[in-house]
């Protein structure tokens, strides 16, 4: 009881740190996949938050996002995703191209994963800010230089977690709206349902990760 107390303070204050401020809405819900988005101040673009529930262990999941090669077979609109540096077996640094339709140019955009556990609630806190020069920017392609993400993971029983995944970025150029609605709207439905299919690889499913307790 005690445990399940501790949890639920701990996303509250999380939830009142990060997005206190922030008005989120409803914008869509489709197999137990629930998606908000909000317009943050000093920016026209849409913040999402998603919230759902996965049949997989914490170290399903965190093996799965940090194997980022994998990336384009799940994450929506990925043409490419490939490792940069791998600084320890809780950091590394990867570079991603996102497809748009023509006539726009795709972005790209250089994130840095870290990975970190609550030792008490075992809550597993995934940041991935953008680092804009890490490596010279591409030509035909827009860099991405202002990304703020966040996966939140809460170990529910066992082999089953919920998923909080916040995320505001702005592509730069010029996007039409509807465009970038479609993102904000069905980008995260398609993504965590790829998710859910594929946590359940071998080489997930079976994953041990020595900083991860389940």
């Amino acid at each position: 009881m005690l445990k399940q107390l501790a949890i639920l303070l701990l996303f509250i204050f999380q939830h009142l740190m990060v997005y206190g401020q922030t008005d989120w809405r409803f914008s869509t819900e489709k197999d137990g996949i629930k998606v908000y988005t909000s317009i943050l101040p000093q920016s026209k673009i849409k913040a999402v938050r998603v919230l759902c529930e996965v049949n997989a262990s914490l170290s399903q999941i965190t093996s799965l996002i940090l194997d980022v090669n994998s990336g384009a077979e799940w994450v929506y609109q990925t043409k490419s995703s490939v490792l940069l540096k791998q600084v320890s077996p809780s950091e590394l640094y990867y570079y991603s191209e996102v497809k748009l339709p023509w006539p726009l140019q795709n972005r790209d955009f250089i994130a840095h994963l870290t990975v970190t556990q609550h030792p008490k609630t075992k809550l597993v806190t995934i940041n991935g800010p953008v680092a804009k020069d890490y490596i010279p920017e591409k030509k035909g392609i827009v860099r991405i230089s202002e990304s703020v993400g966040k996966w939140l993971l809460y170990p529910l029983a066992q082999n089953r977690c919920k998923i909080e995944y916040t995320l505001h970025v702005d592509p730069g150029g010029s996007i039409p709206t509807w465009l970038v609605n479609l993102f904000a709207d069905q980008g995260p439905l398609q993504m965590i349902k790829r998710l859910r299919t594929q946590v359940q690889l071998p080489k997930y499913k079976n994953a041990s990760i020595s900083f991860i307790t389940n």
